[in-house]
């Protein structure tokens, strides 16, 4: 007889592709892991895991089974959660993982009210880029993602939050600054600093000006930074413009607000969503989230209408 305890030994052994870490995630050892996993296969009369290549990988009836797994674990997790919320009871655990150019401006803003309004609730955040964040939703190792959209992804559910407007940082010196209408021809230049490969942002902004190649040629050295704080620092001290989203501009203080610029011939916008796998489970835990973003978040930034959405991918 199959049991659910068997089932997260093998979803976990698929996580980790190693019997000594999958026991760890397990908090049991490795050889009653092993052991359950070959009475499972034996059981089944049929071999899950190819033991013969190192990392371990699935068979092609293993790789089935294993998904199968995973949707029957996250349907024995709703049965909990229905019977929690039929108690009215708001706990569990939800992992959560979030893009660099959203975190430091984003989760200051609900994160602290969310654990206070819900303290039963332990939270883990990881930061990670677009493509990681979707990597680990599908092996199941964080809840919900939150990222810039549309992924068009087959397997993830998108759930829209806000609207922020793409803006243009400026250095004082750059000619830019002084010029009271900016088009995306002007910021198409060799005087852009951009993040580097893997942020969504940096495909963004590519995608905006339709460029790319030798941009750094009238830069004073060749860097592509892994956030957007280093990245205003190096304009400001090295000249040249970089862009932002609209939530770094309402999370700066003092003289550097004047250094932000905004597109006169349009306002290209980026769509800020939680993602979570289609089996999700957690569906309590996440509203009550989204409903917490979309009470920080100012009313106009929640308005789609107000600009075009610029894709990423």
């Amino acid at each position: 007889m199959i049991t659910l305890t068997q089932l997260e030994y093998i979803v976990a052994v698929d996580t980790y592709r190693h019997f000594g870490k999958a026991a760890e995630s397990c908090f049991i050892t490795q050889p009653t892991l092993s052991m359950q996993i070959k009475k499972l296969e034996e059981d089944l009369e049929i071999i899950i895991f190819d033991r013969s290549k190192q990392p371990l990988i699935p068979t092609d009836v293993g790789q089935r089974i294993i998904e199968q797994a995973r949707v029957v674990l996250k349907e024995a997790e709703e049965l909990n959660n229905i019977v929690k919320e039929h108690k009215n009871q708001v706990s569990g655990t939800l992992r959560i993982g979030i893009i660099p150019t959203l975190a430091p401006y984003l989760l200051p803003l609900f994160i602290g009210r969310y654990k206070k309004k819900y303290p039963n609730i332990y939270i883990k955040v990881v930061e990670q880029t677009t493509n990681e964040i979707v990597k680990l939703l599908n092996k199941d190792l964080i809840d919900v993602g939150i990222l810039v959209t549309p992924l068009k992804e087959d397997k993830i559910i998108e759930k829209p939050v806000f609207y922020e407007e793409m803006l243009i940082y400026v250095n004082p010196e750059s000619k830019l600054y002084k010029k009271k209408e900016i088009t995306l021809k002007d910021i198409a230049t060799p005087e852009i600093w951009l993040l580097s490969d893997g942020h969504c942002f940096r495909d963004q902004v590519v995608n905006l000006c339709s460029f790319l190649g030798t941009v750094d040629s009238q830069l004073p050295f060749h860097f592509e930074a892994g956030s957007l704080e280093t990245l205003m620092n190096i304009v400001d001290r090295e000249g040249g413009i970089t862009l932002i989203p609209e939530l770094a501009m309402l999370s700066m203080q003092g003289e550097r607000k004047k250094n932000v610029r905004w597109f006169s011939n349009l306002k290209p916008l980026r769509e800020v969503s939680l993602v979570y796998s289609r089996h999700f489970a957690k569906h309590k835990l996440i509203n009550l989230m989204w409903r917490e973003i979309k009470d920080a978040i100012p009313q106009e930034l929640q308005n789609e209408q107000r600009g075009t959405v610029v894709e990423w991918k």
